[in-house]
């Protein structure tokens, strides 16, 4: 088993991949960045570098993008969460986009419900960072595209293959023999994919971080989860812990953990090792492991702890 040392990545630390998926050529998405942190993610490039390989029941991964860069048109079929570590967000989804659409600050988190096109878009003055969790090992299977993505990004040059894999005509590179195009989704099948209002999604799916700050300032706020604000068994569940509610004292899982601090800086104990986290950082304990966290200094601290669960990584659970 992977060392505790080599579980901690930090932020400063992340290797991005820009040319993870389809539209890296396609003009206003062309500049983001792909990161995966635990797991295999659903990058669809070889390029794609893994800071951790552990296999956990969930991904964890993020997002990076300078001002009006978006994140085209796709779908899921297992869980999407992303909550915003850096900057200012716009999520929107719909076959075109236009079903519904909001503004996630710093903290915020989002439960994107599966079967859903969805993007997203940095609508900040700066470099921005989402973070995400993904359900299952090979989380879901990959991306499904909306027909449009696909046909912008032949347009300049990239091809996906129905193997999963890029293919830039930039670089020479053609469809090898025993692999077609990916083929677009029909009109029938496009009927699967709802058009969800915008107040069935923000009002089951999002929770804000101010809100879990005062949530959580005795006691964790549960975030996702059966009994939780966002109602889901995505394989995983997520709750935030503050000042108020830090786990100061030394606990044993028996479940892959991970901490991801939103907000200040954390101390964060597994077993015999000691190290101070902050935003964008990301700490992973094993089962049969012993952790603890809290705050390392005064000031606001909120910090995304997620558990994995028994339950299959599948579509949005509704209860």
């Amino acid at each position: 088993m992977s060392t505790i040392q080599s579980r901690i990545v930090r932020y400063g630390e992340l290797q991005p991949c820009k040319t993870a998926f389809i539209d890296a050529h396609t003009p206003g998405s062309d500049q983001k960045e792909n990161f995966t942190i635990v797991g295999g993610g659903v990058s669809e490039s070889p390029d794609q570098h893994v800071h951790i390989t552990d296999k956990i029941g969930f991904n964890i991964g993020a997002a990076g993008q300078p001002p009006k860069c978006r994140n085209s048109l796709h779908s899921h079929t297992t869980a999407e969460v992303f909550f915003v570590a850096k900057g200012r967000w716009r999520f929107f989804w719909g076959r075109y986009g236009t079903a519904g659409e909001f503004i996630a600050e710093e903290g915020d988190i989002f439960n994107i419900p599966t079967g859903i096109f969805r993007g997203f878009e940095n609508v900040g003055q700066d470099y921005g960072m989402i973070m995400s969790i993904l359900g299952g090992d090979d989380a879901g299977g990959g991306v499904t595209w909306a027909p449009q993505v696909i046909e912008d990004a032949q347009a300049h040059g990239l091809m996906l293959g129905d193997n999963g894999v890029l293919y830039d005509s930039k670089k020479g590179q053609e469809l090898p023999h025993n692999v077609r195009a990916m083929p677009l989704l029909s009109e029938e099948e496009l009927k699967a994919y709802p058009e969800v209002p915008v107040e069935d999604v923000v009002g089951k799916y999002v929770a804000r971080y101010w809100d879990l700050m005062a949530l959580g300032s005795s006691k964790p706020a549960k975030v996702i989860g059966e009994d939780a604000m966002i109602k889901d068994k995505p394989g995983f569940e997520v709750d935030f812990l503050t000042r108020g509610s830090a786990v100061t004292e030394q606990i044993k899982t028996d479940q892959p953990v991970v901490l991801m601090p939103a907000s200040g800086h954390w101390r964060i104990k597994i077993d015999d090792v000691e190290v101070t986290l902050s935003a964008g950082d990301t700490a992973l304990t094993m089962p049969g492991e012993s952790y603890s966290v809290a705050p390392s200094m005064t000031g606001e601290a909120g910090l995304y702890r997620i558990t994995a669960t028994n339950d299959p990584a599948g579509a949005t659970w509704v209860g």
